[in-house]
């Protein structure tokens, strides 16, 4: 899984288009192993993209859950969090 891909549903506000094409580009970009495609590439690189911009989109719309919705807030918190005790540095 690509970490630059984050969970995008029950959150509330819900993810923006923004957000889904975000994750759709970090997604074909790791699929591809390309950051910029060629020329030759662009028109299938970007079509990709769209592809799985609108299924992500469609999946989203289509997820049910009974959880309350999570704080994109507290969930960031907690992100930071992780990732400071992951990369603290051992004192001498």
């Amino acid at each position: 899984m690509c970490r630059n891909i984050h969970p995008l549903h029950n959150f509330e506000p819900a993810a923006t288009d923004d957000e889904v094409r975000a994750a759709a580009l970090q997604y074909v970009r790791k699929v591809s192993g390309a950051t910029r495609p060629s020329k030759a590439n662009q028109a299938a690189f970007d079509e990709a993209v769209d592809a799985v911009a609108l299924a992500t989109q469609h999946l989203l719309d289509h997820l049910v859950t009974s959880a309350p919705p999570k704080d994109r807030e507290v969930e960031a918190a907690k992100a930071r969090a992780r990732a400071a005790k992951r990369y603290a540095t051992a004192s001498a």
